[in-house]
């Protein structure tokens, strides 16, 4: 009798595909809310109305959103997502928030 042995136990597969999902779900909104930070506060310093500003930056954080939390199931390990999605986010968050400060 064959039997095809799999290389991953099931359960180590469940807690992978779990640590997929929260890169995907948690990296993907920090990535997202720092796209509409850093755009919202450049966009209003090159001459944009702040509302037209905050309107813009939040659709393009949406599809941020989409792409990143679709990315992070095809990255080539979950610490790369992570990474890249966290460190992103907090880069993309200080750069709003200096941008900011020189505006007040």
């Amino acid at each position: 009798m064959s039997t095809i042995m799999s290389p991953v136990p099931p359960r180590s597969r469940r807690l992978q595909l779990a640590v997929r999902i929260a890169t995907a779900v948690f990296g993907g909104y920090a990535f997202a809310w720092g796209i509409v930070a850093a755009g919202a506060s450049l966009m209003f310093a090159a001459g944009m109305d702040f509302h037209d500003a905050e309107f813009l930056a939040c659709l393009l954080g949406v599809l941020a959103f989409l792409v990143v939390f679709l990315w992070a199931f095809v990255a080539r390990a979950p610490w790369v997502a992570w990474a890249v999605l966290a460190g992103g986010g907090a880069l993309l968050a200080a750069t709003g928030s200096f941008v900011q400060s020189l505006l007040v």
